[in-house]
């Protein structure tokens, strides 16, 4: 069925209006204490997860959650791409650049490479791996579209994208609140420990908090740090999809020759460059972010709909130790990292 005709059916409408209540809620629990840790994303899929308990109203919203879910996502990846401010990252110089390939790049690697190792499935593993190396939620919904998969699978790849933002969510919290700890042990300056947090933190919100208790300088170091991570989001899902092509190419019945080119990431890049080089005010860019923040929060809202619990204990074990000790490996090498070179 088309999109506009999908737009006529009032399952549609039910759907939009119902995810919609999750991501704006979500987007407002995020601004208070503790769960501005959580995210507003992660928020809002469990507001998603909490409509379960309302079996009547779920059958109506779950209609068109998959839609919402696929469709609203590219859209908010497309939006979100207003927040990376090219300017910005370009003035921070080649280190932050330099550093951030070498963890996005490390992390992938080793993290799946570990889950692997550990019995964690392909599909999981890749996507556990990129929302721990590159920014958490946003990133394994931006990787998702890249892994294509049958019909008869859809439902657990829905799966997969649950337990990997679980995972990186979970941690990132933790996380964060360990670097605040370990701050005054290792007397790190301000732009040290802004670093500190935004190369080995998963989140963008993690890396907010934690770099704000070094005052403005570790605030901005954290960002640009963390946001030198997010620019290679782009180039990250066209390998994948290449990859996965590669590895799986009867998964999604095209040619191995067919480039997957991610156009929802070509939007990406285009509104970074547009709120980098054109002259929009700074409460318009804020703006639209928020509203990147609610249509993301709508697609996650829809993913926590489909939540399968028990499936989710018994296949998500082995992916979270995976990416805890690779988590505690990130934390430990990007500490070198910024106490020898920045």
């Amino acid at each position: 069925m088309s999109t506009i005709n999908k737009l006529k059916r009032p399952a549609f409408w039910i759907s939009f209006f119902v995810t919609l209540i999750c991501a704006v809620a979500g987007s407002f629990l995020a601004q208070f204490p503790y769960l501005s840790l959580v995210g507003a994303l992660v928020l809002s899929m469990i507001l998603g997860i909490g409509l379960q308990l309302n079996t009547s109203l779920l059958y109506k919203a779950n209609a068109e959650s998959g839609f919402i879910s696929n469709k609203f996502l590219r859209l908010g990846i497309i939006l979100l791409g207003f927040k990376l401010n090219l300017i910005q990252l370009a003035q921070a110089g080649i280190k932050s650049i330099l550093l951030a390939i070498c963890i996005v790049t490390g992390m992938i690697f080793f993290t799946y490479w570990v889950s692997r190792k550990m019995g964690v499935e392909r599909d999981l593993a890749i996507l556990t791996a990129t929302g721990s190396g590159i920014c958490g939620a946003a990133a394994v919904m931006g990787i998702s579209p890249q892994i294509k998969v049958t019909k008869e699978k859809e439902a657990q790849q829905r799966e997969n994208e649950v337990l990997a933002v679980a995972t990186v969510a979970i941690l990132g919290t933790v996380f964060t609140l360990v670097e605040i700890i370990l701050k005054p042990l290792f007397h790190m300056s301000a732009v040290q420990f802004g670093v500190f947090t935004g190369g080995s933190l998963h989140e963008i919100a993690h890396a907010v908090a934690a770099g704000s208790a070094a005052g403005p300088v570790g605030l901005d170091n954290a960002i640009i740090t963390k946001l030198s991570r997010v620019l290679l989001l782009a180039p990250v899902a066209l390998i994948v999809g290449i990859w996965h092509q590669a590895v799986a190419p009867a998964a999604h019945g095209t040619s191995r020759a067919k480039l997957p080119i991610p156009w929802f990431m070509v939007g990406f890049l285009i509104t970074s460059l547009i709120g980098s080089f054109l002259p929009i005010p700074a409460s318009v860019l804020a703006l639209l972010v928020k509203i990147a923040y609610i249509v993301l929060g709508m697609a996650m809202a829809a993913l926590g709909m489909n939540v399968n619990f028990d499936t989710i204990i018994h296949r998500g074990r082995n992916a979270f130790t995976a990416a805890f000790i690779c988590s505690c490996v990130l934390m430990l090498a990007v500490l070198a990292a910024s106490k020898l070179f920045f």
